[in-house]
C-alpha cells in the first residue's frame, strides 16, 4: 500500500463516525451513512468487514482501509456504556513551548514532538548525509523521514557548522544537524509555521547564554589589572634615597631599604574554593533515560538539548538543572 493511497483513504475517513462498543470493538459509519462496519483490533492486527480490507489484505497485509484509519483517529474511551460516539482527535501544541527572542516567535523542539505523537508518528529515521571534516569545513548535514501511522511520510534537511551553531554546541554538529533535520520535519508534518528555535543561533542576539558570558568575562578581565597599578606605585620606595643623616657610615649607607611585599592581586574572595555544585542523582538519571525513551529522543538529540539549555550534556547536569530538564520532559510526555 502506497503512501498517496494511505493518505486519500485518511482524507475519506474524516466524516465517518466512530461508536466504540468496548476495548477492542468499534463500529464506522460508511459514507453513506447507511450501514456500519464493524473494526476489531486483534492484538497487533486490525480486522474490518468492508469489502476494500477483504480485498487488500490479501495482498498486502499491512493494509488498512478507511474504517480502521478512522478509528485511529478518534479519542479511544476507557469505558463505554451502551455504545458511545468518539470525538475526533484535535491535536494542539501546548503554549508552554513556545518562546519569544526579538518580538518573534519560535517553538521549541519538545513541543513538535510532543505535537507530532500527538497526531501519531509511526517512525523517525534520520541518514547522515555529509559528516563535518576539516575538509568541508565542518559542515555536517542529516536528512530526517517521519512516517505517520496512516502512512503518510515527510522528509527534510538539517545542517550545522561552526558558523551557524552556538559555541556551547560547536563541538557536537552531527547531533545538531540531526535535531536540525527532525525539527523541519516535524513542521510540516505538524503543519506548524513558527521556526524551531533550534535551527537558529542566537550568540549574537542580547540574552543569549553564551553571550551574556563575554561582558562578565570582560568585566572580571578589567577588574584584575586594577590590583597592579599598587605595585607600580609601590616599586619607587625601593629606590628611595638613604637618609643625609646617617652621618655618612658606609656601612648603614650602602644598605639599600628593604622593599615592600607587592600585593596580590587576587582578591581575597577568589581565593575561597567556590562550593561545590551537587550533582544529578541515580534516580533522576534513570528519570531522564525513561522519559526520553517514552518521547523517543535519541541519546544524540537528548544532549544536544541539554547543551542548548544547561549548557552541557545530560550526563553532567547538575541536580537542579536535572530537575529542571525531567518537568521539561514530563510537560511533553
Amino acid at each position: 500500500m502506497t503512501a498517496k493511497e494511505l493518505q486519500k483513504r485518511n482524507e475519506r475517513s474524516q466524516a465517518l463516525r466512530v461508536v466504540q462498543v468496548d476495548g477492542e470493538t468499534f463500529y464506522v459509519e460508511s459514507s453513506e451513512g447507511k450501514i456500519c462496519y464493524r473494526v476489531s483490533f486483534e492484538g497487533d492486527k486490525q480486522v474490518c468487514t468492508c469489502g476494500d480490507y477483504t480485498r487488500g489484505i490479501k495482498t498486502d497485509q499491512s493494509f488498512r482501509c478507511k474504517h480502521i484509519i478512522s478509528v485511529y483517529n478518534s479519542v479511544p474511551n476507557g469505558e463505554v456504556h451502551n455504545g458511545k460516539v468518539l470525538e475526533r482527535v484535535k491535536p494542539k501544541l501546548d503554549e508552554r513551548w513556545i518562546t519569544t527572542i526579538e518580538g518573534r516567535e519560535f517553538v521549541k523542539y519538545p513541543g513538535l514532538l510532543d505535537l507530532g505523537h500527538q497526531k501519531g508518528i509511526s517512525q523517525i529515521e534520520v541518514e547522515v548525509v555529509q559528516l563535518p571534516t576539516a575538509g568541508n569545513g565542518h559542515f555536517a548535514v542529516c536528512k530526517a523521514s517521519i512516517v505517520s501511522r496512516t502512512g503518510e511520510s515527510y522528509v527534510d534537511i538539517g545542517d550545522a557548522n561552526p558558523a551557524n551553531c552556538n559555541s556551547k554546541v560547536s563541538k557536537h554538529l552531527l547531533r545538531m544537524a540531526s535535531t536540525r533535520a527532525i525539527a523541519r520535519a516535524l513542521r510540516s508534518f505538524t503543519n506548524i509555521g513558527l521556526t524551531s528555535i533550534e535551527e537558529c543561533d542566537f550568540s549574537d542576539m542580547a540574552g543569549n547564554g553564551s553571550e551574556a558570558s563575554r561582558p562578565r568575562s570582560s568585566k572580571q578581565s578589567e577588574k584584575r589589572p586594577q590590583s597592579n597599578p599598587k605595585v607600580k606605585e609601590a616599586a619607587p620606595a625601593a629606590t628611595k634615597e638613604p637618609n643625609p643623616d646617617s652621618g655618612g657610615n658606609g656601612t648603614k649607607s650602602s644598605k639599600k631599604p628593604m622593599e615592600p611585599k607587592a600585593p596580590d592581586p587576587t582578591p581575597e574572595t577568589n581565593k575561597k574554593e567556590s562550593p561545590s555544585v551537587p550533582t544529578m542523582s541515580e534516580a533522576q538519571k534513570r528519570a531522564i533515560f525513561n522519559l526520553s525513551r517514552r518521547l523517543g529522543i535519541s541519546v544524540e538529540n537528548l544532549g544536544a538539548m541539554a547543551l542548548e539549555s544547561y549548557g552541557v550534556e545530560h550526563e553532567h547536569l547538575s541536580s537542579k538543572d536535572a530537575s529542571s530538564f525531567i518537568r521539561s520532559l514530563q510537560q511533553a510526555a
